[in-house]
């Protein structure tokens, strides 16, 4: 009986199908009429000059530098020093050499950091300041990095100053106790000899 009835509904499938394709609408061949396509303009930097006001700055990448910056801000002093040390490996401008000093010098003015040493981050500045790019538009974490530097770089040598007095003041304080120990010693001793 199965056997009879499955024969029987693909049959009438099949008819249906048939029938369904025959009442589709037939298709066109006429060409439609096409709308004409508008002109694309581009703001392309002019090839004769080469010069593009699009963009601020041509040939610079920020990109280690941006990435040394998010590493320190995490605390990863070794792994900004990379990065700023990659920056200036790939960027050869003067600009981006001193941008990248600037915050190694700042990286190891932090105590925290690995290469702490604010004697030589002093002297880094000091020689960066000299030799300070001009007319060149610096990178804004460089300019605060070099500002806090100044105030860093004179607070240590204030602090190291002040440890030096402290340092004598101390070994002056010493040497006056010594002088009253034996004045009292010298003091009793006369007392105790006296009749």
């Amino acid at each position: 009986m199965l056997v009879t009835r499955f024969p029987l509904l693909a049959a009438g499938s099949l008819a249906l199908l048939l029938q369904a394709c025959a009442s589709a609408p037939p298709i066109s061949e006429t060409p439609t009429v096409s709308k004409p396509i508008p002109e694309l303009t581009l703001n392309l930097p002019d090839q004769a000059t080469g010069t593009c006001p699009c963009t601020p700055e041509t040939g610079v990448d920020h990109t280690f530098l941006d990435k040394g910056f998010r590493a320190l801000v995490a605390g990863d002093h070794k792994e900004a020093v990379n990065y700023f040390r990659r920056y200036q490996r790939l960027e050869t401008s003067p600009a981006s050499n001193w941008e990248a000093e600037i915050a190694v010098a700042y990286d190891k003015m932090l105590p925290d950091s690995p290469y702490y040493n604010w004697r030589a981050a002093r002297e880094s500045y000091l020689r960066l300041m000299r030799i300070h790019p001009k007319g060149v538009k610096l990178h804004d974490q460089v300019i605060l990095m070099r500002e806090a530097l100044a105030i860093l770089s004179n607070l240590h040598t204030q602090i190291n100053d002040l440890q030096k007095e402290s340092a004598t003041l101390s070994e002056s304080l010493e040497k006056r106790e010594e002088a009253l120990r034996r004045l009292r010693e010298l003091t009793l001793g006369q007392r105790g000899a006296a009749p």
